[in-house]
């Protein structure tokens, strides 16, 4: 069974298997929902998450919870607005004309005219358990919560792919404001070539533009960390420049490079959601998925470039460490936005499926609000590695809630 990543008590995520019954390929998210309320009897919410919806953030799960732990509602589903005219569709053969459905065509407005319409996109439905005992995800009293196009994102065909991989790096959630990055020297400093003259001396090139970038990241209060290793032929010399001249601290980590790493963690009280890593190579996969935030320059393995959270279009020693740090300075900003507007909160967590060697139960796998809620995984028995939410399939996250009536007091939590 797989485990999740402790959360502060009471608020401790557990593993709902599904049972056969609900795990055909005709079952419906419904039914699986069902079965859970029934047997989490002291659940009063039920938060439906779609996986295929990656724009997901924190505070649009706690706005939309609010409809129903503070104003009474019942249900609560997310929607965005379009602006699409829709006209009646005629079957090959007919004799039917097709018609318009929501617009004049003799008054036919611009779209700054028109206020559009309001269409489910299928990222989140919030529902009582008094209603999903009744066979519903929406009634009652309804409400809906609008999410901007730019969140809205979903991965229904094969062609949606590189459209979400693109919104996701822009406007994904990645959690708390990095404090920390690792970057290795080799392979994504310098562009991995040696230079070696007639009397034995090594030489390196590095670009301006990336020694420029790690700057403004000091500058933005990011503490940066070069690394190298036994297996790079960096002589002490370009060590010495890029720790005294340049200000940059420079880690040699050893045959176990967790530990070391572990280390310059520890000492500062992060985590690895406080992290940004750049890495080059299969040996940096774990690191790559573990962090926060992380990157490979363009042309990096494949493996390497699945494992990163962001690909940068420039190569090794030729800006990519540039173009990795103005990433990370944008979604830091961004992230600072959010909470001085009170949107997302301190304790917030990126959501990654990665998990940290020697300590089988970290993981981030579990959803975090702000620690305003928690989150059960509904898991196919017949495909554990099942991550896609089909609204119709029932795979997928279930966030359970503990609900706050003002009137029917507080109720145990899930």
């Amino acid at each position: 069974m797989p485990r999740l990543r402790k959360l502060p008590n009471p608020l401790v995520p557990e593993v709902h298997i599904r049972s056969p019954e609900v795990s055909k390929d005709s079952s419906t998210s419904l039914e699986t929902i069902q079965e859970f309320v029934k047997l989490n009897p002291g659940v009063d919410v039920v938060c439906n998450i779609q996986a295929t919806s990656p724009c997901l953030h924190p505070f649009h799960l706690r706005d939309a919870l609010k409809f129903i732990t503070e104003e009474e509602y019942d249900s609560v589903f997310s929607v965005v607005r379009r602006h699409q005219f829709r006209w009646k569709e005629v079957k090959q053969g007919s004799s039917e004309e097709t018609k318009p459905l929501n617009l004049d065509p003799k008054k036919r407005p611009r779209r700054q005219d028109w206020d559009g319409e309001l269409c489910e996109n299928g990222s989140f439905y919030f529902a009582t358990t008094s209603l999903i005992r009744e066979g519903q995800l929406q009634g009652g009293k309804m409400a809906y919560y609008e999410m901007q196009p730019q969140y809205s994102v979903d991965i229904d065909i094969d062609i949606d792919w590189p459209v979400a991989e693109q919104r996701v790096l822009r406007y994904g959630y990645f959690g708390k404001v990095m404090r920390l990055m690792f970057c290795k020297v080799s392979g994504c400093l310098t562009d991995g070539r040696f230079n070696f003259s007639a009397s034995g001396k090594t030489s390196v090139s590095i670009h301006s533009r990336d020694i420029e970038g790690l700057r403004r990241l000091q500058k933005e209060g990011v503490t940066v960390f070069l690394l190298t290793c036994s297996q790079d032929p960096i002589g002490p010399a370009l060590v010495k420049k890029l720790s005294e001249k340049m200000g940059f601290e420079v880690l040699k980590v050893g045959e176990n490079p967790l530990v070391d790493l572990r280390s310059i963690m520890k000492e500062r009280g992060l985590k690895w959601n406080d992290v940004a890593y750049m890495g080059n190579d299969e040996a940096d996969v774990i690191w790559l998925n573990l962090s926060g935030l992380s990157a490979v320059p363009g042309g990096a393995p494949v493996d390497a470039a699945n494992a990163a959270k962001y690909s940068c279009q420039q190569a090794a020693g030729m800006g990519a460490v540039r173009e990795f740090s103005e990433y990370i300075i944008r979604k830091k900003r961004e992230a600072e936005s959010h909470q001085a507007a009170g949107i997302d909160s301190e304790n917030a967590t990126a959501s990654s499926n990665a998990i940290e060697p020697g300590n089988a139960t970290a993981s981030s796998n579990a959803i975090d609000p702000g620690n305003a809620t928690a989150s059960s995984n509904v898991i196919d028995p017949a495909n554990p590695s099942a991550s896609l939410n089909d609204f119709g399939s029932g795979n997928g996250i279930r966030g359970c809630f503990p609900r706050h009536s003002k009137k029917k007091g507080n109720s145990s939590q899930c």
